[in-house]
């Protein structure tokens, strides 16, 4: 070996020993595009517009900043990169980074996902934000990493009803009506009411019920909001006095994508995720009293939640909804056994 070569053979091993570390694998990667952030809801500012939006630009910032710019992050709003319900697989599949979705919306692909918006199992922004350290909350997260999702912020969002006709306030009030439900289970309790089922996802709301393709639709405050549908509506029942219609709405990482990145990546994106779990309860309680005065300027008839209607809400999922989920598979069924077990101990 020449006294050049020696030195030379010294400098490649170390440049190839670097080059694999994890830190250099995920900084090398991270520098070579902006991981993308996809969601349906309308765009905006950080300091302005859906809230949801709101987080995944705020998210996006902080997380750069905490780690000097090694993660950068492209938002895309308003189903501009892909179809809602093509997000999971994306993630999945590692094609995707992020994405901030309904996690109902993964039911075709994972039964469990349906417990993000099982009617009446979540009354209150504090029974569903309790989940996340508590048993149902630590298996579903467990069982979405086996799916390969990693949970970075929990959203919940309390849910009301806008309707081409009358109020909708009981079960029966949906009966002959084309309703939107927002998830299986959602969709059980309707049908067995005498509702006619009509899926479409929240950014499609308006035009099916301008073309009256739709009588009425379920969906979160926020975007009772942000898709205008007072619009399309003439009555609007909300969830500002509570309900039984809370949808988990979470920021998720592609998990493949999440564990190419280096332990202090890692430990950014999921602090900042976490920290921004209280932003999104306040914009959720705040567009949940909103939203009655959106509708009331369009001259709309505004009514809430009573506690009798409730209990007969709650009482048709527990023999429906419930039932049903709790026999698709054995995940299913402890995810209920644990959520049950969680309203049991408020």
């Amino acid at each position: 070996m020449s006294l050049k070569t020696g030195p030379l053979l010294a400098r490649r091993t170390l440049l190839g020993a670097i080059a694999s570390s994890p830190l250099w694998l995920g900084n090398a990667w991270a520098a070579s595009q902006a991981m993308k952030i996809s969601h349906q809801f309308p765009g905006g500012s950080v300091m302005e517009g859906d809230f949801r939006d709101r987080l995944c630009r705020m998210f996006a910032a902080s997380v750069e900043k905490r780690t000097r710019g090694s993660l950068k992050f492209s938002i895309y709003p308003n189903a501009a990169l892909m179809a809602p319900n093509a997000q999971f697989g994306a993630l999945k599949k590692g094609s995707l980074e992020l994405a901030l979705v309904p996690l109902s919306y993964a039911a075709a692909e994972s039964p469990e996902a349906n417990i993000g918006l099982m009617p009446g199992l979540v009354t209150s922004y504090s029974q569903g934000y309790g989940w996340k350290n508590a048993e149902v909350g630590q298996e579903l997260t467990r069982i979405l990493a086996d799916q390969g999702l990693v949970v970075i912020s929990w959203i919940w969002q309390a849910g009301g009803v806008a309707a081409r006709g009358t109020p909708i306030l009981a079960p029966e009030d949906t009966r002959g009506l084309k309703v939107r439900g927002g998830s299986r289970e959602m969709d059980l309790i309707l049908q067995e009411a005498g509702a006619t089922i009509v899926n479409v996802p929240s950014n499609d709301i308006h035009a099916a019920m301008k073309s009256g393709a739709l009588d009425a639709a379920f969906t979160s405050s926020t975007s009772l909001i942000s898709f205008r549908l007072q619009d399309v509506s003439r009555s609007l029942t909300t969830a500002r006095s509570g309900g039984y219609w809370f949808m988990l709405e979470p920021l998720l990482m592609s998990k493949t994508v999440f564990d190419r990145l280096h332990k202090d990546q890692q430990s950014a994106i999921m602090a900042v995720g976490a920290e921004l779990e209280q932003f999104a309860l306040r914009m959720a309680q705040a567009d949940d009293a909103a939203v009655a005065n959106v509708y009331s300027r369009t001259g709309a008839r505004v009514v809430d939640m009573d506690a009798e209607a409730l209990k007969k809400w709650q009482e048709m999922a527990r023999t429906t909804a419930w039932a049903a989920f709790g026999a698709r598979n054995e995940n299913c069924a402890k995810l209920l056994a644990l959520a049950e077990k969680s309203i049991a101990a408020l």
